[in-house]
C-alpha cells in the first residue's frame, strides 16, 4: 500500500504513527465514515482514527493528483466546516476534471498513433515485437491539435479554478479572523 504524509505542525516519516488526541475525527468521503465506507474510488487508505491532521495519499491513477482525507476537528465551527466542505468539493472536482482529461488524452493519443501507423502501412508492433511508436515531430501535431481542441474547456477549467481558490482563500482568512477574535474575546466565567 502506497505511503500517506501528514499535514500538521510536526513533520512525521511516511506512515508515521497516530497521533493521540482525544475528539479527533477525519472528514467522511461521500458520507461514509471510513470504516464502514466501501473502498473510495482514489484511495483505499484511512488514516488513524485518532489523527488530527490533513493527510495526503499517493497519486490517483487516473487524475495523477494526489487525494486528501481531511481532518475535522470536534470542535468545529460554521465557517470551518464550510471552509473543509468547501476545500473537499474543489478536490473532488479538480480529481474528476483532471481524470477524465487524462483518459480522453489517452484515447485520443492511441487512436492518432495507430490512424498515422496505419497511414503509413505499419502494424501496432515492430518485426521485433515491441509497440510501434511515432517520432516526437508526428507526436507535436497530435499535441497542438489535442490542446486546441480543448482550448475553451481549460478556459473554463482555469477560470473555476482561479474562483474557487479566491473563495478558499477568502473562507481560510475569515477562519483565521475567527480564531484571533476567540482568542482575544474574554472567556465568560461559570458561577456554580
Amino acid at each position: 500500500m502506497a505511503a500517506w504524509r501528514v499535514l500538521g505542525k510536526r513533520r512525521l516519516p511516511t506512515l508515521g504513527r497516530a497521533f493521540a488526541a482525544r475528539g479527533c475525527r477525519l472528514a467522511p468521503e461521500r458520507g461514509a465514515q471510513c470504516g464502514e465506507a466501501a473502498p473510495s474510488r482514489v484511495s483505499r487508505f484511512c488514516p488513524p482514527r485518532k489523527s488530527c491532521h490533513d493527510w495526503i495519499g499517493p497519486p490517483d491513477k487516473h487524475s495523477n493528483l494526489r487525494p486528501v482525507h481531511f481532518h475535522v476537528p470536534e470542535d468545529e465551527s460554521a465557517a470551518e466546516q464550510k471552509l473543509r466542505e468547501l476545500r473537499q468539493e474543489t478536490q473532488e472536482w479538480n480529481q474528476q476534471f483532471w481524470a477524465n482529461q487524462n483518459v480522453t488524452f489517452r484515447k485520443e493519443k492511441e487512436e492518432f498513433i495507430h490512424s498515422r501507423l496505419k497511414a503509413k502501412g505499419l502494424g501496432l508492433r515492430t518485426e521485433s515485437g515491441q509497440k510501434a511508436t511515432l517520432n516526437a515531430e508526428e507526436m507535436a501535431d497530435f499535441y497542438k491539435e489535442f490542446l486546441s481542441k480543448n482550448f475553451q474547456k481549460h478556459m473554463r477549467y482555469n477560470r473555476d479554478w482561479y474562483k474557487r481558490n479566491f473563495a478558499i482563500t477568502f473562507f481560510m482568512g475569515r477562519v483565521a479572523l475567527e480564531r484571533v477574535w476567540n482568542k482575544l474575546r474574554p472567556k465568560r466565567k461559570t458561577s456554580s
